[in-house]
């Protein structure tokens, strides 16, 4: 056999060698490597994590790890493992399962209708990494608040509800900072400039909305009650409002799971900051998380003279007001009367 045949043997059998192995080489790329069901699934990896720990967070949704392996060290995934919150898709190979964990998906973190702090963190903890323990002590901490003019008490007015683009890993500082910064840009020269005109902080508005987003679900009668509020403010008058009180006594009590549908007689001198029965002028803090329509409210309230007012058994959710104490105590004893007629005790 003749140098040239022998050459082009050994170029044959190279050449399928190389086909096959290129051909191996291909399935373990190319080939659909996922084995859940969903069109979709997020899978979410923690701040530090090793290639060890993603591979224990894929294995449930990966049909052959070898193949992952193989592409994963092919390019270099193995030393460049980063944290965050990642798609799959149904069907992907395995060069696509690795370029899917190196592209962190933001979350839309939303948040509303919280009433306390402990809530609020509560509630974004479990839309983000860090604990509801962990934000509690960056939202406490004191040089911040120092820094930004609030407190322990009134800090939570700083969050202002929305839907927010986070990504999962982000840090509580940094989480901290993001609302400080969406909190300012919400309290723009013009609604300082509103609240100023009712002679209040952008904070204590966002008290007062509190008290106006309790009082009322109705959107059109809360510019109303906010104007009743103010009247009473200015007059140096107790706000006298139940859902402060209801607030107080379920602060007293440790216990926000309750559920107190009137307010009794006995419970206006309960001793506490945020009775306002009791104390002339805001309670320290916000008693829940308003929303924009109570903020503005609050900014835009309607013009009027009543200094009364009480829920309306005529039209539900709604309340009827009044301008003199003698027309509220003939509202005041309807309401009392259908209240009782329903047998709600507490």
């Amino acid at each position: 056999m003749n140098l040239k045949k022998i050459i082009t043997i050994a170029s044959v059998v190279l050449i399928s060698g190389l086909l096959i192995y290129g051909g191996i080489l291909a399935n373990q790329v190319f080939s659909k490597n996922t084995k859940f069901s969903q069109s979709e699934v997020f899978v979410f990896v923690p701040t530090d994590a090793t290639y060890e720990d993603v591979k224990k967070i894929l294995e449930p949704f990966v049909e052959n790890m070898n193949r992952f392996e193989m592409v994963a060290s092919k390019r270099s995934y193995p030393e460049n493992v980063k944290s965050g919150r990642f798609l799959l898709t149904k069907g992907m190979n395995s060069y696509d399962l690795v370029k899917a964990m190196r592209s962190n998906v933001p979350v839309k973190l939303a948040f509303n209708n919280q009433e306390r702090l402990e809530d609020f963190a509560t509630r974004v903890s479990s839309q983000i990494e860090p604990d509801s323990l962990t934000l509690m002590k960056i939202f406490k901490d004191s040089i911040f608040l120092k820094e930004n003019g609030f407190t322990e008490e009134n800090v939570f007015a700083m969050f202002i509800p929305n839907t927010y683009e986070v990504y999962w890993n982000i840090t509580a500082e940094k989480f901290r900072d993001k609302m400080i910064k969406e909190y300012h840009n919400f309290w723009n020269e013009e609604r300082i400039a509103k609240a100023k005109k009712q002679g209040l902080t952008p904070v204590e508005a966002t008290i007062l909305a509190s008290i106006v987003h309790k009082e009322s679900v109705k959107k059109d009668e809360r510019p109303r009650i906010a104007g009743v509020y103010l009247n009473r403010l200015k007059i140096e008058m107790p706000l006298q409002a139940d859902p402060t009180v209801i607030y107080a006594l379920k602060k007293k009590d440790n216990d926000f799971n309750q559920v107190i549908k009137r307010v009794l007689y006995n419970d206006l001198f309960l001793t506490s900051p945020y009775n306002t029965y009791k104390v002339i002028g805001l309670p320290p803090g916000p008693i829940a998380m308003p929303d924009i329509t109570a903020l503005e409210a609050v900014l835009n309230p309607e013009k009027n003279d009543f200094i009364y007012f009480c829920a309306s058994v005529d039209r539900f959710g709604y309340h009827e007001f009044a301008v003199t104490l003698p027309e509220h105590n003939i509202n005041a004893k309807k309401y009392a009367d259908w209240i009782n007629s329903q047998g709600v005790k507490r």
